[in-house]
């Protein structure tokens, strides 16, 4: 396992766009991506089998502002959580999550969340996430 680096932007977004259909969005990305990691405002891992990546995940850092019973003002949301078809239920996403979730405490952070597949929701439930009935979103035209 090793940390990301900006060289590593376009294996990240293949891993947020897996799908051919999505090809359009990894340039823009992977650009975004490749900053935040210059910036420290996205950390990541990825394990390799020899010479290709098997696994990864990551997570963005969130300047938040401080709320009622947490007055720091940091939040990580955990994203891209990837591993390859061939090395799925091998226990390489857990170890990846865990060292975001280690990369974000050691820096102070105490709130993170995600989004999750049905098919993940367990690996989460298991490093203590819980859902989270109070979530709205909308798009603004």
């Amino acid at each position: 396992m090793r940390a990301v680096t900006p060289a590593d932007a376009h294996t990240i977004a293949a891993h947020r766009y897996p799908d051919a259909r999505d090809l359009p969005e990894r340039p823009a990305y992977a650009a975004w991506v490749a900053g935040a990691i210059r910036d420290g405002l996205y950390l990541g891992f990825l394990l390799e089998g020899g010479p290709e990546v098997i696994a990864g995940a990551g997570v963005t850092l969130l300047h938040w502002g401080p709320t009622r019973g947490d007055p720091q003002p940091w939040r990580a949301r955990v994203v891209n959580v990837w591993t390859h078809p061939d090395h799925r239920r091998a226990g390489h996403a857990r170890t990846l999550v865990t060292a975001c979730l280690d990369a974000v405490r050691s820096r102070g952070i105490t709130r993170v969340s995600l989004g999750s597949s049905d098919m993940a929701r367990p690996l989460y439930g298991a490093l203590g996430f819980t859902a989270s009935t109070h979530e709205m979103t909308r798009v603004l035209d």
